[in-house]
């Protein structure tokens, strides 16, 4: 009896295993898909795709369109993202790892993710001498001016970050610094992924400089950012200091966020 269940249960991994994939692909598109074209992507035979799409649509995994002959994600799905939402695991896996980030460099570390062309602040864990600072749990800042809405807005498409920029009222300025427009927001996305890290010199609260690295997803897409703030009074233009030990740190929590969330880093990790 034991001897037959084995090959059984292997049997079902590969299955298993394409209907993630599935579902996988159903996320990431904008809209319902057909079975051809899911067999196509995911180099399935016809019959596979079909036979999957069906066991997926008893679950209520899948939903199918009859007269688009399309298939979308079904409520099971949503509740599975809802689930997903309620057990707050991004926030449960960050505290920790910010509260080591703030003990090793002495100063403010916040979790933001972006909220359409705003940085939102999830968590901020502070030192023992804390700073005062507008980045409390729950405020929204311009993503522009932020190191953790730079960071992500660096690894998101063009495309993507120009309909978050469509026109020069998107670019509020509190310090009259930072980008200012589309094409200088470009120039500094540019710079920060040459630098490998994001920074922002009183773009935020003047006499302030934030430090910055994203968190990802399995697909290597920005899901958040870690960033760690300090006083830096700089008088005039911006002083071009960049800190890369304490980008190191950041860097160090970031990338093992990433991995505690089954995330890809789309860069060799720092050694």
């Amino acid at each position: 009896m034991a001897s037959g269940a084995a090959p059984h249960g292997s049997s079902e991994v590969p299955a298993l295993r394409r209907g993630l994939a599935v579902l996988r692909l159903l996320a990431t598109r904008p809209g319902p898909v057909s079975a051809s074209a899911i067999a196509r992507e995911l180099a399935l035979p016809r019959s596979t795709t079909y036979h999957l799409l069906a066991e997926l649509q008893a679950a209520g995994f899948v939903t199918h369109l009859p007269a688009e002959r399309r298939y979308g994600l079904g409520i099971a799905a949503f509740e599975l993202g809802s689930a997903y939402l309620r057990h707050e695991p991004l926030e449960r896996l960050a505290a920790p790892l910010l509260r080591r980030l703030v003990d090793r460099v002495g100063h403010n570390a916040h979790l933001g993710v972006l909220h359409g062309n705003e940085a939102l602040y999830l968590i901020k864990e502070r030192p023992a001498r804390p700073e005062t600072l507008v980045t409390e749990v729950g405020v929204r800042l311009p993503a522009q001016l932020t190191a953790s809405g730079l960071a992500m807005l660096a690894y998101l498409p063009g495309a993507h970050v120009r309909a978050l920029f469509p026109s020069a009222g998107a670019f509020v300025l509190r310090t009259g610094r930072g980008p200012a427009s589309l094409a200088e927001l470009r120039a500094t996305l540019a710079a920060l992924r040459r630098r490998g890290w994001a920074v922002e010199d009183g773009f935020v609260t003047a006499g302030f400089a934030s430090v910055a690295l994203p968190v990802f997803d399995h697909g290597g897409r920005p899901l958040a950012a870690i960033s760690v703030t300090l006083r830096h009074p700089c008088e005039g233009e911006p002083c071009g200091a960049d800190w890369p030990e304490l980008a190191v740190e950041v860097r160090r929590t970031a990338t093992e966020l990433t991995g505690r969330l089954g995330g890809r880093v789309p860069w060799p990790p720092a050694r």
